[in-house]
C-alpha cells in the first residue's frame, strides 16, 4: 500500500507547506496531494457533494495556494516524493495551458507528477472564470484526449466542439511515458465510464471498504464494456488515519493501491500525526 497526505496547499504558510512535505518524504509517505479552488464565493447555491451540509469547510478567506505552484515548490525541496492534484478542475480551464504546465512540472520534478482532474461542481466558480457550466462533462472528456496529444511530441491535430488545434508541438514533454498519469476524481455521473476510457487512475472520495468494493465492481463492468484492462488503473482513496493495519488490509483486499490521509484528520499537530502514522502503520 502507498500512503499520501492531502491537502498540502490549504491554510498553510510556505515554510509549513514545504516542511510538511519534507517530513512526509522522510517518514515513508509516497506522495502529497492538493485541493483546488480558484475562488471561494462568499455565498453560493451550488451544493458541495462531499458532506451533508452542502458547503465547503473553510471560509472565503481560506488560503488556497495554486496546486501546480505549490507542487513545484515542493518538487524543488524533495527528491523522491510523488506529487498529485486531488483534483484540479479541468473543465473550467484552458486545456493547452494545463497540458503545458503539467508537462513542465513532470519535467522539472523528474517524472514525479500525477495530474488528478475532475469535472467540477461549483457553478459560481465557472461563472467567475467565464466558462459555461453546461456540458462540462463532455468538455472534460474532450480536454483529456486533447492534452494527451500535446504530451505525445507529435504534431497536434484536434478538432472538436470545444477546441480547434492544428499544426503545432509543445515542449518539454513529460518525463513519464507515454504520458504523465491522469487520475480522474469523483463518484457520480459517468465516472466509471470516464475512468475506463481516459484514466490511468481513480481518486475515490470515499474510504469504506464495502463501499469501495461495490464501486470497483462498477468500474470493472465499465472496463469490460470498454475492453480495458482494469489492472492498468491505479486506485487511490481517502483514509482518515484510523483503524490501523487491519483497516488498511481491508482496503487493500478491496483493490485499493494508495490511501491519502487528510491533514486535518491528524489532529491539532500534524507533525505528530505524520510521525505517529509512520511509526504505527507505514513503517511499523
Amino acid at each position: 500500500m502507498k500512503f499520501g497526505l492531502i491537502p498540502v496547499n490549504i491554510g498553510v504558510q510556505p515554510e509549513q507547506m514545504v516542511g510538511l512535505a519534507q517530513l512526509a518524504e522522510g517518514s515513508g509517505f509516497e506522495s502529497v496531494w492538493t485541493f483546488e479552488h480558484v475562488i471561494v464565493p462568499v455565498d453560493y447555491e451550488s451544493k458541495y457533494p462531499y458532506n451533508d451540509s452542502g458547503k465547503m469547510g473553510g471560509p472565503p478567506e481560506t488560503i488556497f495556494v495554486d496546486p501546480l505552484l505549490a507542487l513545484t515548490a515542493i518538487a524543488a525541496s524533495t527528491k523522491t516524493l510523488r506529487l498529485g492534484t486531488g483534483v484540479n478542475i479541468l473543465s473550467q480551464v484552458n486545456p493547452l495551458y494545463m497540458a503545458k504546465q503539467a508537462a513542465s512540472l513532470d519535467y522539472l520534478s523528474g517524472g514525479r507528477f500525477m495530474l488528478g482532474v475532475g469535472i467540477g461542481w461549483l457553478r459560481e466558480e465557472f461563472e467567475a472564470l467565464g466558462v459555461p457550466f453546461e456540458r462540462r462533462g463532455a468538455r472534460f472528456d474532450d480536454y483529456v484526449v486533447a492534452m494527451k496529444k500535446v504530451w505525445s511530441g507529435e504534431v497536434v491535430e484536434h478538432q472538436s466542439d470545444f477546441l480547434s488545434w492544428s499544426n503545432f508541438k509543445s515542449y518539454p514533454l513529460p518525463k513519464q511515458k507515454p504520458h504523465l498519469p491522469v487520475v480522474i476524481g469523483g463518484a457520480t455521473g459517468k465516472i466509471y465510464q470516464r475512468i475506463a476510457r481516459h484514466g490511468d487512475g481513480w481518486f475515490a472520495p470515499m474510504g469504506d471498504p464495502k463501499e469501495l468494493t461495490a464501486a470497483l465492481e462498477a468500474l470493472q463492468a465499465a472496463c469490460d464494456a470498454e475492453n480495458r484492462d482494469m489492472s492498468e488503473i491505479e486506485i487511490t482513496c481517502m483514509w482518515p488515519g484510523k483503524g490501523g493495519k487491519d483497516f488498511i488490509g481491508a482496503l487493500e483486499e478491496a483493490g485499493v493501491h494508495r490511501v491519502v490521509t487528510p491533514l486535518f484528520a491528524l489532529g491539532a499537530n500534524p507533525v505528530e500525526g505524520i510521525q505517529k502514522l509512520s511509526e504505527e502503520v507505514i513503517n511499523g
